[in-house]
């Protein structure tokens, strides 16, 4: 995240900045804690005159975060995956969401899974307000495509032995095993589904794969399991500006690759300060009005935002963990088998949200 930031600080300020104004970078850690991230934010407005806020990847702290720079009237682009805060209770003007929200990216996962591995799932999920929902999104989106639900089973977030979730799942025998969790969670959950022989009775997939959680937990964990994530490298086969992103990450980079949220990070930031730089400075709701209108291929294919709720409409990636044999290198980890190009018409609509049309 912070080092696709850099990339779009570096080049704001190698195009001249705006009207020779420099941007800079200022970064504090959250440490996914709601109160650590009102207090950083509450310091990086006062005492350091933040113009915007970009960034967390917990729903809680974004959520806390919004909070915080609603009452200061600064501008939020959040790259968290929540639903809630494009709903009315927690949104405000100053709110715009740059990541995938559940709805989103189970929606599409279930679009591309039930009709081709089966409409019997089990739900793995993790009891909070993320797993929660990403079930809901799948649900929505499986309702008119015959989705039978065998059995939603939750497990509290830091679960580190899965294994007494296994003997039930085998016996509802299902088409699908629909993984709702994040990070080690579902590293965990995978790397015990592989030992304990799940992936040969059914399919696993995920609503949401993370790049770094398939990096560092390897081929064999991960093999064969699909899901869904807003950017992988190998866009660039086909897309000219995620081959730009690529090579000019690299090059800032030592040669990685960027993962997904590195692309969240460098949208979040680049596409914020286009907007200052449209508006001709940094008056918040001078910005805010032209980022509303801000439109095009930025890194992943063409992006803009809704007008009710600031939320990036944008694609989402299907993709299925490599075999070790089929990766020309260490860091090509996904085949992409998808790619859902989002409209309005599959987002929970403004009224479902709480707008007002």
């Amino acid at each position: 995240m912070v080092r696709g930031a850099e990339l779009a600080i570096k080049e704001f300020n190698d195009a001249g900045g705006l009207n020779g104004r420099k941007a800079e970078l200022l970064i504090r850690d959250d440490k996914l804690n709601p109160q650590e991230a009102a207090t950083r934010t509450l310091e990086l407005i006062d005492k350091d005159k933040a113009h915007f806020i970009v960034g967390s990847v917990s729903a809680a702290v974004q959520l806390s975060v919004n909070n915080v720079t609603k009452q200061r009237q600064i501008l939020y682009n959040s790259i968290s995956q929540s639903d809630t805060i494009n709903e009315a209770k927690d949104w405000s003007r100053y709110t715009f969401h740059e990541c995938l929200n559940p709805h989103m990216t189970a929606g599409a996962v279930a679009r591309y899974a039930l009709p081709k591995m089966g409409k019997r799932v089990v739900f793995l999920t993790a009891d909070y307000a993320y797993g929660h929902e990403m079930v809901r999104g799948f649900q929505t989106a499986g309702k008119s495509l015959g989705m039978e639900v065998l059995a939603d089973i939750r497990h509290p977030l830091g679960t580190t032995d899965f294994s007494s979730y296994f003997p039930r799942i085998l016996a509802l025998k299902p088409d699908i095993l629909i993984v709702c969790n994040f990070g080690r969670d579902q590293q965990i959950a995978f790397k015990q589904a592989n030992d304990f022989g799940l992936k040969k009775q059914f399919k696993i997939i995920a609503p949401l794969l993370m790049h770094n959680g398939r990096m560092v937990d390897g081929h064999k964990a991960y093999e064969g399991i699909v899901g869904g994530t807003g950017y992988y490298w190998g866009m660039e086969a086909n897309l000219a500006s995620s081959k730009r992103f690529n090579d000019s990450f690299k090059a800032m980079h030592n040669g990685l690759y960027p993962t997904d949220y590195a692309g969240l990070g460098y949208a979040g930031v680049r596409n914020v300060l286009a907007a200052a730089k449209t508006a001709g400075g940094t008056d918040t709701e001078k910005v805010i009005s032209a980022l509303q209108t801000l439109k095009g291929d930025f890194y992943k294919g063409n992006v803009a935002y809704r007008a009710c709720d600031n939320q990036a409409v944008q694609s989402v990636l299907i993709v299925e963990s490599k075999e070790r044999a089929t990766a020309t290198n260490d860091q090509d980890i996904f085949k992409i088998l998808a790619v859902e190009n989002f409209d309005e018409s599959k987002l929970r609509n403004c009224s479902e949200l709480g707008h007002k049309a």
